[in-house]
């Protein structure tokens, strides 16, 4: 199956739909302007599709309702979760200024920790 996510006027994803691979079939080759076609015609409309990829294969990361499509990058980001962090620029994805806690302990990010101590931010879960 391929999937395609509906982008607004800003590039943000506001749907992902699913077309069988056989739509996208041309002389045996996928082609994902025929996805977007169908996906048009489908919803009687002609709006902006980008082809996403759960595997990771095409653009980074798998397009999720409210990630934005950088075509610079060629890529979907999704939200960024604290202004702390930053992008990391091979994957796409956000990344904390404190890695992760290696101890085999759950963590949570507490921003405003962060911001009173920037040597601070992860706290421990407390399992809910």
């Amino acid at each position: 199956m391929a999937h395609f996510a509906k982008l607004d006027k800003n590039n943000i994803v506001i749907e992902v739909h699913v077309v069988n691979n056989d739509v996208l079939l041309e002389n045996g080759v996928e082609v994902a302007q025929k996805g977007i076609d169908f996906l048009n015609e489908l919803f009687k409309e002609t709006s902006t599709w980008v082809q996403t990829s759960y595997n990771g294969k095409i653009r980074k990361n798998y397009a999720g309702v409210g990630f934005t499509y950088d075509g610079t990058r060629d890529a979907f980001i999704p939200p960024k979760p604290y202004l702390s962090w930053s992008l990391n620029e091979s994957t796409c994805l956000w990344q904390p200024p404190i890695a992760y806690p290696d101890d085999g302990n759950f963590y949570n990010w507490d921003e405003d920790a962060y911001q009173l101590d920037n040597t601070k931010g992860w706290v421990l879960s407390d399992g809910e």
